[in-house]
C-alpha cells in the first residue's frame, strides 16, 4: 500500500511537470516577443521633422546617405557614420516623391548614377515588418503542435508507470492485511463456535506445521466457509490470518473478471505467486461463485471463467506441502460450486457458517452494545429472542440503528424504545409517518390485522402474537408479528399449514365485515406469501397429498422439460397447481372458521387498534380472552 502511494506521488509530480513544461514554454515565446519589439524600439534614433528630411535629402550638402523607407516610417542613415540613425514619419496620403522629395539621380545612368549617389541620397523601399504578426503566427502554428507532443509524452509515462506499478490487467488486485494493519482474532467474533473450533485447527496447521507432519497429516490445502449472507464468514476468515499471525490476501471472484479474455487466469498466477512469497499465508477469496461456477459444454461467454476456474485448480494442484499458503473461499451458493474444486485436495475442509442461534445472537449483542451507552436495565436477551432468523449483519445493524434513533430523538443512552424501533425498522422498515389514511381505510386495516391476530392466536401450532400495529411501515399497512418462543430447525406440515391460515386471516377479516364483493388489495402480499410457501410445501418439502414424498427441485437438477421447462411433466404439473390451491382453500376455510367463531374478539381487538395503534403483548392477552377453537379448524 506505502509502494502504491509512492508511486501515485510520483505521477503526480509527472503531470505537474508537464503543465509546468507547457508554461514555461509559453512563457519563453512571450520573453521572445517582447525582446524583438524592444529590440526594433529600442535603437538609436533620432526623431526629426519630415520636412528637414526632404530638405537637407534635396541638398548636396544635406549628409544624408540612404533613406529607407518602410511604410510611413523613414530610417535616415547619414554619411557621418558616428551620428545615430533619424527617423521620421511621411504623410500616409501620399508618396515621398508628391511629398517634396526630387529624384535628383532619377535620369542617370552608369558611372554618372554612381557619382550621383555618392552626392544625393538612395531611396530604398522594403516591406514593413511586424513583429507581433509574427510572433502570433508562430505561437498559432507552434503551440498545437506543442500540445500533440506533451499529450502524447504525458501518455507514454503514464503506460510505463502502469507497468512498473505492477497495475496492469494481468495484476491481481488482492488487499493485503499484513502486521500493519488492525488484527481480527476468534475474540472479535461471537458465536458460531462449532465453526470456530474447526477453524482453530487450521490455525494451529499454520503455526505447528511438524507437529501433524510428524503424525503423517498433510496441512489443508482449502477451506470454504459456506453460510448465509451477513453470517461472518469474511470476519472469520481474517480471524483466522490474525490467530496465526500470517499475511492475509482478501480478493473478490468478481475482481478476477475483466472484459479481456486471459486476465481472471493471470490474476489468479500472481495471487498465488504473491502468497507464495508471502508464506506461510493465506488467500481469501470471496463470493468464489463469481468465476467457479459448474463448467458446461457453454463456449464464448463462459470461455473466460471457465479459463479462470481451471487456473485456480491448478494452482491449488500445485502446492506442494511445505508451500504455507492455504486458500480460503466464501460461497452463499455451494450449489452453484463446481465439483472439481470441491474434491479432496482442493477444499479438504467445508465449514458451515449457520445463522446464530439465540445464545450467539446474544453474543454478537453484546459486541456491537459494548461501546454504546445503553439506558440501565436494558435486557439484551428479550431483543436475541425476538430476532430469530437474524444474521450477524442484520444485528449490528439494529445495534446501530438504535444509538442513531437515540441521537435523533436526543437521548444522552440508547433506551428500550430506541432499541424497539431499530428492530423494528430494520424487520419491517420505517414508519410512514406522512401516509395519511381516512377513517374506511383505518377501520378496514384494523380489521385485517385483527384478522391475523385472532387466526394465530386461537391455531395451537402457531407461534404467538407479539404485536399488532396499523401504522404503516416499509410497503405495509399495518403489520401483525408472531415470534416463535425458542430457535427451531424444523417445521412440521400442521405448522406450516397454520401459517398459510394465519396469513388469509386478514382477507377473511375483511370479507366478514365488510362483504364478500369489497375485495381490496390490501392482502396482495399475504396472497402472494400463501402461494409461495404452498409451493414450496409441494415442490421442494413433499407435503402434498397426492405428490407425497416427491420433490422437484428446480436447482439441483439440470433435466427439465420441453413442455414445462422444468424437471416435471405437463401432468405433474396440473397436479402441483391442484394442490397448491388444496393447500390455499384449505386454509382460507379455517381462517373463516376462526373468526366466525371468535367474532366478539375481532371486533373487540379492532375497535382498541383504531383507539390505540398499537397493541404490545402485555396487552394482547386481556383483548384475546375467552377465544376458542372451532372443531372444524382442527387437524389433529
Amino acid at each position: 500500500m506505502v509502494e502504491k502511494k509512492i508511486n501515485h506521488q510520483k505521477n503526480q509530480k509527472k503531470s505537474s511537470n508537464g503543465i509546468r513544461s507547457i508554461f514555461f514554454v509559453i512563457i519563453v515565446f512571450l520573453f521572445a516577443y517582447a525582446f524583438v519589439n524592444s529590440f526594433s524600439a529600442g535603437a538609436k534614433t533620432e526623431e526629426v521633422a519630415l520636412s528637414d528630411v526632404i530638405a537637407r535629402a534635396n541638398d548636396a550638402n544635406g549628409n544624408i546617405k540612404k533613406i529607407t523607407v518602410s511604410g510611413s516610417d523613414l530610417y535616415i542613415t547619414l554619411k557621418d557614420k558616428d551620428q545615430p540613425t533619424q527617423h521620421s514619419r511621411k504623410d500616409s496620403s501620399g508618396t515621398l516623391y508628391e511629398q517634396g522629395l526630387k529624384n535628383s539621380c532619377a535620369d542617370k545612368t552608369g558611372d554618372e548614377l554612381t557619382e550621383c549617389q555618392k552626392t544625393y541620397p538612395v531611396v530604398e523601399y522594403e516591406e514593413p515588418v511586424n513583429y507581433g504578426d509574427i510572433i502570433f503566427n508562430v505561437l498559432t502554428l507552434g503551440l498545437p503542435i506543442l500540445a500533440i507532443i506533451i499529450f502524447f509524452t504525458y501518455m507514454m509515462r503514464q503506460a510505463q508507470s502502469m507497468n512498473k506499478e505492477n497495475m496492469g490487467f494481468g495484476k491481481a488486485k488482492a488487499k493485503l492485511y499484513g502486521p500493519d494493519k488492525k488484527k481480527v482474532t476468534f475474540k472479535d467474533v461471537a458465536g458460531n463456535e462449532s465453526a470456530k473450533q474447526d477453524l482453530e485447527e487450521i490455525v494451529d496447521f499454520l503455526k505447528n506445521p511438524k507437529k501433524y507432519e510428524t503424525l503423517g497429516a498433510k496441512i489443508p490445502r482449502g477451506v470454504l466457509l459456506a453460510g448465509d449472507p451477513g453470517t461472518g464468514k469474511t470476519l472469520m476468515a481474517r480471524a483466522v490470518a490474525g490467530e496465526a499471525n500470517v499475511p492475509f490476501f482478501s480478493i473478490s471472484g468478481s475482481e478476477f473478471a475483466e472484459m479481456f479474455v486471459g486476465v481472471g487466469a493471470s490474476r489468479v498466477r500472481d495471487l498465488f505467486s504473491k502468497a507464495k512469497k508471502n508464506a506461510p499465508s493465506i488467500i481469501f477469496i470471496d463470493e468464489i461463485d463469481a468465476v467457479a461456477h459448474k463448467r458446461d459444454a457453454r463456449g464464448g461467454a463462459g470461455r473466460e471463467d471457465e479459463q479462470t476456474l481451471n487456473q485456480i485448480l491448478v494452482e491449488m494442484d500445485g502446492f506442494d506441502n511445505e508451500s504455507g499458503v492455504i486458500v480460503m473461499a466464501a460461497t452463499n451458493r455451494v450449489d452453484m460450486l463446481d465439483k472439481a474444486l470441491l474434491r479432496p485436495g482442493r477444499f479438504d475442509r467445508h465449514v458451515d457458517v449457520a445463522l446464530p442461534e439465540r445464545k450467539d445472537r446474544l453474543a454478537i449483542l453484546k459486541v456491537h452494545f459494548k461501546n454504546k451507552p445503553l439506558e440501565e436495565g436494558i435486557n439484551l436477551d428479550s431483543l436475541a429472542a425476538k430476532t430469530a432468523g437474524s444474521s450477524g449483519a442484520d444485528l449490528a445493524n439494529i445495534a446501530n440503528e438504535a444509538a442513531i434513533t437515540a441521537a435523533r430523538e436526543g437521548h444522552k443512552t440508547i433506551t428500550s424504545d430506541d432499541i424497539t424501533e431499530a428492530f423494528e425498522r430494520v424487520a419491517i422498515g420505517p414508519k410512514r409517518q406522512s401516509k395519511v389514511m381516512n377513517e374506511h381505510e383505518k377501520k378496514l386495516t384494523a380489521y385485517h390485522e385483527a384478522g391475523h391476530a385472532i387466526v394465530g392466536h386461537v391455531l395451537p401450532d402457531s407461534d404467538p402474537v407479539h404485536k399488532v400495529t396499523i401504522i404503516p411501515r416499509g410497503h405495509t399497512g399495518g403489520v401483525t408479528w408472531f415470534l416463535p418462543p425458542e430457535d427451531r430447525s424444523y417445521k412440521n406440515i400442521y405448522e406450516l399449514k397454520d401459517v398459510l391460515a394465519r396469513a388469509m386471516g386478514g382477507r377473511i377479516a375483511e370479507k366478514l365485515i365488510f362483504g364478500k364483493d369489497d375485495i381490496t388489495t390490501g392482502a396482495s402480499s399475504d396472497l402472494r406469501n400463501v402461494a409461495s410457501l404452498a409451493k414450496e410445501m409441494i415442490v421442494e418439502e413433499g407435503m402434498g397429498s397426492e405428490t407425497r414424498n416427491l420433490v422437484f427441485p428446480e436447482e439441483a437438477t439440470g433435466y427439465y422439460t420441453i413442455s414445462t421447462g422444468k424437471p416435471y411433466s405437463e401432468k405433474t404439473a396440473e397436479i402441483i397447481d391442484k394442490e397448491i390451491k388444496t393447500l390455499s382453500d384449505e386454509a382460507a376455510k379455517r381462517a373463516e372458521l376462526v373468526l366466525s367463531a371468535n367474532r366478539e374478539a375481532l371486533d373487540r381487538l379492532a375497535e382498541a387498534l383504531l383507539e390505540k395503534e398499537t397493541l404490545d403483548e402485555d396487552e394482547l392477552p386481556a383483548l384475546l380472552k375467552g377465544t376458542t377453537l372451532p372443531e372444524g379448524a382442527k387437524l389433529h
